[in-house]
């Protein structure tokens, strides 16, 4: 029961793979990776943003306390002019107490600033690295859509192709079908022909009527062209005739006898 489960999550993982294998399209995956590189390069500005506020914001109080400890030195030096030591003591004692703030800012400033030159850095790393990556991004993305342009143009030149196979294939169906459409309608004439077939239209004629038809319109043409040649021979010989009995008519004035027809 092991093996049979170990065999079917094989079967199922290699199935899954060339499933994503045939889904995954490289540019899509260089735009996704793009994509989070860029999102990790704006993590990084912001990084280096919230430091630089940061070191600001100590800045800022650093001038204060150092505003503050000038002006306890000056009320000290005051108060000791005029014969109060126990006020210049009191704000030397502010001061002292004063300066030692100011020592721990200035250390933590100090730390700040290191750290966001190492932010800084690292931001400007990073943009070269994304900025490289961007170009090979899209020089691997022409090349791929280029060679996937090529491969398909030579699959359908080739015909290897699903569309160009499907195709091919509805070309060859209609050339066998038609080839034998001509083969079943050459076999019935061949049995028309041969009488082994009887035409129930009546229009079919074997080869003997068929040569007798040919004679026959033959013979009729001949005749009607005899019959045509004979009309105009006739016309020919009546003509002439006709014009020399209208003289004759004309030069005699007298009536001709009635012609007699002697009994054989």
């Amino acid at each position: 029961m092991s093996g049979v489960m170990k065999r079917m999550g094989m079967i199922f993982r290699a199935k899954a793979n060339k499933a994503l294998d045939r889904a995954e399209d490289p540019r899509e995956t260089l735009d996704y990776s793009y994509q989070k590189q860029l999102e990790l390069l704006q993590k990084v500005r912001r990084g280096v943003a919230d430091v630089a506020t940061s070191r600001k914001r100590l800045e800022l109080q650093l001038n204060q306390l150092q505003n503050q400890s000038t002006k306890l030195e000056d009320q000290g030096r005051k108060a000791l002019a005029l014969g109060r030591e126990d006020l210049a003591r009191e704000a030397l004692s502010r001061r002292a107490s004063l300066q030692q703030q100011v020592t721990d800012l200035d250390t933590q400033h100090t730390t700040l600033q290191g750290e966001e030159e190492k932010l800084t850095l690292a931001a400007q790393r990073l943009q070269a690295k994304v900025d490289a990556f961007r170009t090979k991004k899209e020089t691997i993305k022409a090349t791929y859509t280029a060679a996937q342009a090529q491969t398909r143009i030579g699959e359908a030149f080739s015909g290897i192709s699903e569309e160009m196979g499907d195709v091919g294939m509805a070309i060859q169906r209609a050339e066998d079908k038609t080839a034998q459409l001509q083969a079943r309608a050459g076999a019935i004439d061949e049995l028309l022909a041969s009488g082994a077939l009887e035409d129930s239209s009546g229009l079919a004629k074997d080869d003997i009527q068929t040569e007798l038809d040919r004679l026959s319109g033959g013979t009729d043409v001949e005749l009607e062209l005899q019959r045509m040649k004979a009309e105009l021979a006739g016309g020919s010989a009546a003509k002439p005739a006709i014009e020399g009995g209208t003289g004759q008519g004309q030069s005699q004035s007298q009536p001709q006898d009635t012609p007699r027809f002697d009994k054989q």
